[in-house]
């Protein structure tokens, strides 16, 4: 290029722009040695530069893309946000490997700038290391010493079951969207082992929170939590949703604080009533170690137990009403074998669960299709390890995926479609199925799945022993879903039709 007769300051301007192009290439060829992965990672989409893999996912519906990759490139395969790699997993056998077999390797969280945001890295959710077994363990042991796996606490979702029933009766019939009101009444359940006590369905402050436990939930997977884990110092300026539902989770703090200081005004250790109480007690025990007993983590565990005890077995409940309406036949079908076996004129019972294959089956099939979590929470190897035969080393973000193992081809013959008999064989006996595991497997697995199951029965035995459940006159129900960590369906209305008229003994608890 010639530049005589160039004047000296365009020259020097043509200098810093060589310079500037010189600068960035160099630091693209830096990246992208960086970020090759070792020779023997699992295959994957190409990554672009800063980029990454981010053109190979539907904003509206990032897991379904997930799982088109893991369909393209097998149950391990590589891909890339934000700079951060990733491997994604599905399949039964690679899930047992790297949750059970090498669970030890896998019992870390990542560390997400939105996550620490919200919940600090505490509870029993979003920990790691120590603390998070000095706090699952006891989480497990408090639950089970309130009645969670034992047959007593039926007492308390059948009086649940009750208020429910009292609620949707009195809409006559009418089209209601059953969304808080079952969120509300799931909620208590989990609220009478961690308060002490459950809320009416008018408390307008305790709705206030459940719609803000929503918010929260839903922050982490929308643009504006991926872009608060790319740019975390410039987003902590910026307005956005961001912004107010960090506020919104405040709220919920404030909430707890309340309930935990009016714990302290009239708290007996000898005479515990709940986890609050209990885990008060465990503080005073472990003030001079490192095992997180603190007021501030019982602040979030009582967080993580709320939001893991009433937002996945809502959403499944729902779910489970409106495959009942789309489906009126299976629908019928369980209220045949109700009527057969609990009749009308009894509470449902635990006991009566291996005489109803049917209705065991329907909540299976729910929670199949319905895929509540098609992605459980990461996790991040500790070691240098292998999976599947793939180099993984220390430090990679794994994301599990559930959603292709409740939908294998290869296990259930009509995956594709809501169809019970998945879980029956020929006889209509109920099969159970080793790679049915929506509660997730291994040391991390949700410490609530036998309340879960419990709930789940109960109460969906109790709504079709009592209610016919279809859709308002001329309208067509959505299988549409709203994005969150978990997925629910999106808002709807339905008519609950009163089977018989339920007698004063049934409802006496």
């Amino acid at each position: 290029m010639n530049l005589s007769g160039v004047s000296p300051y365009w020259l020097w301007q043509w200098m810093d722009f060589q310079g500037l192009l010189l600068t960035l290439s160099v630091l693209l060829v830096v990246k992208i040695i960086r970020d090759r992965p070792p020779k023997n990672f699992p295959p994957g989409p190409l990554a672009i530069p800063f980029l990454g893999s981010a053109l190979s996912i539907n904003p509206k519906d990032p897991s379904g893309s997930f799982c088109k990759l893991l369909g393209q490139y097998g149950d391990v395969a590589k891909m890339s946000i934000g700079g951060q790699r990733l491997v994604l997993l599905s399949g039964s056998k690679t899930i047992r490997e790297v949750f059970v077999e090498k669970g030890d390797f896998f019992t870390d969280r990542p560390v997400y700038p939105i996550i620490e945001r919200l919940f600090k890295g505490l509870g029993l959710i979003t920990s790691s290391g120590l603390i998070w077994k000095q706090q699952r363990r006891f989480a497990l042991s408090t639950l089970k010493y309130f009645g969670v796996g034992k047959k007593t606490l039926e007492t308390s979702i059948l009086e649940e079951s009750r208020h429910l029933y009292e609620a949707i009766n009195n809409e006559q019939g009418k089209p209601f969207d059953p969304h808080y009101l079952l969120h509300n009444g799931v909620s208590n359940i989990i609220c009478s082992l961690v308060f002490g006590h459950r809320f009416e369905y008018d408390d307008g402050h305790f709705l206030e929170m459940l719609k803000n436990f929503e918010e929260i939930i839903q922050l982490p997977v929308t643009i504006w939590g991926q872009l608060y884990n790319m740019f975390p110092r410039l987003m902590s300026l910026l307005p956005g949703r961001h912004q107010s539902t960090f506020s919104t989770s405040k709220k919920i703090i404030r909430f707890i604080e309340d309930e935990v200081q009016k714990h302290k005004e009239d708290w007996n250790p000898s005479e515990p009533r709940d986890y609050i109480d209990c885990y008060l007690e465990e503080i005073e025990k472990c003030k001079d170690d490192s095992s997180g007993f603190n007021e501030e983590n019982l602040l979030y565990c009582v967080i993580d137990l709320f939001a893991a005890g009433t937002d996945t077995l809502s959403k499944t409940l729902l779910w489970g009403l409106l495959y009942m309406v789309k489906h009126p036949e299976i629908q019928e079908k369980v209220q045949d074998e109700i009527d057969r076996v609990i009749r009308q004129e009894h509470q449902p019972s635990m006991d009566d669960r291996p005489s109803m294959p049917y209705t065991y089956a329907v909540i299976h099939e729910i929670q199949r299709c319905a895929n509540i979590l098609p992605i459980t929470p990461p996790r991040v190897s500790h070691y240098d390890t292998t999976i599947a035969g793939y180099d993984i080393p220390k430090g990679v973000i794994v994301l599990p995926m559930l959603m292709p193992i409740l939908y294998d081809k290869s296990e259930y013959q009509t995956a594709d479609r809501f169809n019970p008999e998945h879980f029956l064989d020929k006889e209509g006996k109920f099969v159970k199925r080793d790679n049915f595991i929506p509660f997730s497997i291994g040391k991390r697995a949700c410490p609530g799945e036998q309340l879960a199951r419990m709930e789940l029965f109960l109460f969906f035995t109790s709504f079709l022993q009592r209610f016919t459940f279809c859709a308002p006159e001329g309208v067509e129900l959505t299988m549409e879903f709203v994005i969150g960590i978990t997925r629910g369906p999106k808002p709807f209305k339905i008519c609950a039709i009163p089977r018989i008229k339920i007698s004063t003994s049934l409802l006496s608890l």
